[in-house]
């Protein structure tokens, strides 16, 4: 019989596999997977065939690869209904995407990354829109970045001490250069990001904290670089800071201490 600490140790390995899926946005391979995660080939195997089994992944024999499978996206689908961030955000997002004309959005904070959880889009013709659901890094775009200035320094550098992939020819490697963005965030409460992340898309964001004060996701307005100009950010700060601190005060944050990492 498999003893507690060899129970934790297996799950905590099948986890960190299936996390990988969440990562990347093609399938992988057992080779692959073993190298990011740094399990053997042997235990990846195993883990991805019982992942198989299950309906949580599915197998690619022409090209020997692992993907996503339907039960998987039951279990998404279903995090998505119950989260109480994408609850209780709905309305400000509606409210907010009627005072700016752009899309509104609310992204959740998971270890060492991000997730939208929900949007209300612009009605305009040309407009963004994000994808739900899909892990995205912390140091690139907005609404990552404004939570990752709310976070502990030494998460802040845990983050930072990684390899930073350039996405776009704006996006901020530098992890000096990006320790001052993120101070001038803390210091103002919202993040501006254009065409960081993805060419030709500008987004503003604010924090959204939880009743312990610690941040736990952010609101943002994203649209068109051609209209998300900083004439435009400076139109749409004052709403969007209103419409993250009433998500907050949702969630039972009451600023009755500051949040975690900022100074008191």
């Amino acid at each position: 019989m498999e003893s507690s600490t060899g129970g934790t140790t297996s799950a905590a390995r099948a986890a960190e596999v299936l996390l990988e899926f969440g990562r990347r946005s093609s399938a992988l391979g057992v080779s692959e997977i073993a190298r990011s995660t740094g399990i053997s080939k042997a235990v990846t195997h195993r883990i991805l065939t019982t992942f198989v089994e299950c309906g949580l992944l599915l197998y690619e024999p022409s090209t020997r690869r692992y993907l996503l499978g339907p039960a998987a996206a039951t279990l998404g689908a279903r995090a998505l209904d119950v989260s109480p961030l994408r609850r209780v955000a709905r309305s400000a997002l509606e409210d907010l995407q009627r005072a700016t004309g752009e899309t509104a959005t609310v992204t959740g904070r998971l270890p060492g990354g991000r997730v939208y959880l929900d949007q209300v889009e612009s009605t305009q013709e040309i407009k963004m829109t994000v994808e739900l659901g899909r892990r995205f890094e912390l140091y690139s775009g907005s609404s990552g970045r404004i939570i990752l200035a709310y976070l502990s320094e030494s998460e802040q550098e845990d983050v930072l001490s990684r390899q930073l992939t350039r996405l776009t020819g704006k996006t901020i490697t530098d992890p000096a250069a990006l320790r001052a963005v993120l101070q001038e965030a803390r210091e103002r409460g919202v993040c501006r990001s254009t065409g960081e992340r993805q060419e030709g898309a500008a987004s503003i964001a604010a924090p959204v904290f939880g009743a312990d004060g610690t941040v736990v996701g952010s609101l943002s307005v994203c649209g068109p670089s051609y209209r998300m100009t900083d004439e435009a950010f400076d139109r749409y700060e004052d709403a969007l800071v209103e419409a993250a601190q009433r998500v907050s005060r949702a969630l039972g944050y009451r600023q009755v201490h500051a949040p975690v990492g900022e100074p008191v």
